[in-house]
């Protein structure tokens, strides 16, 4: 689909691309934190699941402090999140007679719930360009929106398989984004000199020892899915810079340490800040 956003690329802009990870991918954040330390603005983004997320509330001008602000709200407040995933339910007990998940959640009525006040309704109305990866299940294709409403988009690029139903969009049935294209750096490519990709995927934990339960065989499953995939798109091209933050103890659905995970990948801003320095110093003496 084709942006209505006009190439806006200049020596010293810059692409950011926000990739799959589940809880750990909250370590986004601090990434975005540093970007605005630095007063520095990304003229093009692409997220996949919960990257898309994080990506569309930055898009939309919140900054990394805001955004960390309201996901460390909606878990203080368990009870009520616990309730909203409970109404956001479409599984049913008797789907387990036919192997069913009867803990399946709908992501539109979970975004509904929980989308900030600042976030539009569309792409065009947000205030840098967004390409949102889904995945086509019935054509076996990626599918990429940056036009039209954005919560179905979004939905369905976090329709993790075996925990969100998938989200039924202009005629198909799309599911997460993560299972085709997890870190979508190649997007971006022709949009800015610089791209920065931050690679949440992980590796296996240090607790993560003998039999693993069935949620545990599922998301290991699409982590090393994943984690392949990433592996040979890196072999034909790499970003310019590509973080890796420090988040393989955090389990994928482990939202509830999302303080932990954000005071974990602290340090990596500094890390951050003097690449995309050099970086920047590098195409101004060139």
């Amino acid at each position: 689909m084709t942006s209505h956003f006009a190439d806006t690329a200049t020596d010293q802009s810059f692409s950011l691309v926000l990739g799959a990870g589940g809880a750990r991918g909250l370590a986004h954040i601090p990434i975005i934190e540093a970007l605005d330390e630095l007063g520095l603005k990304p003229v093009a983004i692409a997220g996949t699941s919960i990257g898309s997320i994080i990506g569309v509330c930055y898009a939309a001008g919140m900054s990394g402090q805001d955004i960390r602000a309201f996901f460390l709200d909606v878990v203080a407040r368990r009870k009520a999140l616990a309730g909203a995933l409970m109404t956001a339910r479409v599984g049913r007990l008797k789907d387990m007679r036919t192997f069913g998940n009867p803990f399946l959640i709908d992501g539109e009525k979970l975004l509904k719930k929980y989308w900030p006040d600042s976030v539009p309704q569309s792409f065009e109305e947000l205030d840098v360009p967004i390409s949102v990866v889904t995945a086509d299940f019935h054509a076996r294709s990626e599918l990429v929106f940056n036009t039209g409403p954005l919560r179905p988009a979004v939905a369905a690029s976090m329709a993790i398989p075996g925990a969100f139903q998938p989200v039924e969009h202009q005629g198909r049935i799309l599911i997460d984004g993560g299972t085709i294209n997890p870190l979508p750096f190649d997007l971006l490519r022709n949009r800015a000199p610089l791209t920065v990709a931050v690679d949440v995927i992980g590796g296996p934990g240090e607790e993560m020892n003998g039999q693993p339960s069935g949620f545990e065989i599922v998301f290991g499953a699409l982590q090393l899915l994943q984690g392949a995939i990433v592996s040979e798109k890196l072999k034909v091209k790499r970003p310019e810079i590509l973080i890796r933050p420090p988040i393989d103890s955090f389990r994928v659905l482990n939202f509830f340490a999302a303080r932990k995970i954000l005071e974990a990948c602290e340090p990596i801003k500094d890390e951050f800040k003097r690449k995309i320095e050099a970086h920047m110093n590098l195409r101004m003496s060139a």
